[in-house]
């Protein structure tokens, strides 16, 4: 069901050589191109009549406007089963205590006597909130997009999620966003809720419509399409990545319990045929017994065959054998896994010594379930190795650093020279005479 890497015996390659050697999804955001493009410029052209258009086409629904009535959202949480409830409420709650610390508070430095530069943190004016859809419902993406942007002080804030069907047998209409998904914004007070998916949704916020206006930064993730379009439109808009199938990595040694590593790999694994799931072990036991254990656990799940299979049997997974717990960690900071578990004797030690992680999740009772709904932490992380130069959703994403420079005549005096002098060292004259103009200098044409 799993394929297995050796990595023991030879001295591990360095740098991409070794990300090379470990299994990795096929996510080609370049070939996808093409495909949004001309939607996206639909989108810039025809408005909401384009995004009509396209949850026609592509969800196979019939919509007369793009955003929710504030009554479908007001429905959606009287509605919303208590126990779920209750459940997103303690989400949420967790979520805002780890997001309010991030907070960043402004700084001023005294360089020298008379100048002072502040760094002073913004938040975002205007979001727009991804949400997916398919073949889940992410209630729990709502917190995790909406808390920080909150927490951050965003003043204006909308959601977006692909507009749905009805099921069988449902009294819900269709053709909005999952009734979880709207109560859930509005568990969280936003009113501001599109029924919009894929490359369109992202078009919808980078140009805005007659229904939305545009927005100056969009997250959360979504499917290759929406990757796409991000990386399309970033410039025009702010981005905060181009996430690509979930994955999770575990390091693990003999005193892991295969039933619970079994466990987390499956779970990856019912998100998508395209989701990874690897374990680096230096226990080739444990490697065989956690083999062995996926196969029962596997078959008395749902979603085996559509996603769980193609997911464990693909080239984005394996269990991959190391000499020991210092190779492994080589190997997942190589990897550099969206969630990464820690599952060794003295974890917490070896977690701190991990560099390349979206999120580390230390332990036996530290599942990647737990950071999915109710840890604190944010489940917006990088993907595809890009955890070793991004970082998850956090406040931060929704904040701007702007440096307030404020410099009496003296203080500028004191520095002048300098600045002259490296003005006319890059050949920029115009630089220093910005400076020589502010004094009894000589600024070339100047009526003084």
């Amino acid at each position: 069901m799993i394929s297995r890497i050796d990595l023991r015996g030879d001295a591990l390659p360095e740098g991409g050589a070794l990300r090379d050697l470990l299994p990795r999804a096929e996510f080609d955001v370049e070939a996808a191109l093409e495909k949004v493009r001309p939607i996206c410029e639909d989108v810039r052209h025809r408005g909401t009549a384009a995004l009509i258009e396209y949850a026609r086409r592509f969800d196979g629904v019939e919509i007369e406007q793009v955003r929710v009535p504030a009554e479908a959202l007001k429905t959606a949480l009287e509605e919303l089963d208590p126990a779920v409830r209750a459940a997103l409420e303690e989400s949420v709650r967790r979520a805002r205590i780890v997001h309010r610390e991030q907070r960043r508070t402004d700084v001023t430095t005294r360089v020298v006597p008379g100048g002072t530069v502040t760094e002073r943190w913004v938040p975002v004016e205007r979001v727009g909130l991804y949400v997916p859809g398919g073949r889940s419902v992410y209630p729990s993406s709502v917190v995790m997009n909406v808390v920080p942007a909150q927490e951050a002080g965003v003043e204006s804030l909308a959601v977006t999620s692909p507009p749905q069907a009805a099921p069988l047998n449902s009294e819900w209409g269709g053709g909005l966003p999952h009734p979880t998904i709207l109560a859930t914004c509005a568990l969280l007070g936003v009113d501001e809720v599109y029924a919009a998916g894929g490359a369109q949704a992202i078009a919808m916020f980078a140009y805005g419509t007659d229904e939305c206006r545009p927005a100056n930064l969009v997250t959360g993730p979504g499917n290759i399409y929406v990757a796409a379009a991000k990386r399309l439109l970033k410039g025009r808009i702010g981005i905060d990545s181009e996430a690509g199938p979930t994955e999770i990595a575990i390091l693990a040694d003999a005193t892991a319990d295969p039933v619970h590593l079994a466990a987390d790999l499956i779970s990856q694994a019912e998100h998508d045929p395209m989701a990874a799931a690897v374990l680096v072990t230096d226990s080739a036991e444990l490697a065989e017994r956690t083999e062995q254990e996926l196969k029962p656990q596997v078959a008395a799940t749902k979603h085996i065959e559509d996603r769980i299979v193609p997911a464990l049997s693909g080239r984005q997974s394996a269990i991959v054998l190391v000499d020991g717990i210092d190779e492994g960690l080589r190997v997942v900071d190589a990897y550099g896994a969206e969630h990464l578990e820690i599952q060794t004797a003295d974890a917490a030690a070896v977690a701190a010594r991990v560099r390349n992680a979206g999120a580390v999740f230390v332990g036996p009772y530290a599942p990647v379930s737990l950071g999915d709904y109710c840890a604190g932490s944010n489940h917006v992380l990088p993907t595809g190795g890009c955890a070793c130069h991004s970082s998850g959703l956090s406040v931060q994403s929704f904040l701007r650093g702007i440096h307030v420079v404020d410099y009496t005549r003296d203080a500028l005096a004191e520095v002048a020279h300098h600045v002259v002098t490296l003005a006319e060292a890059e050949d920029l004259p115009a630089h220093g005479a910005a400076i020589k103009a502010r004094f009894d200098w000589k600024v070339p044409g100047s009526s003084k």
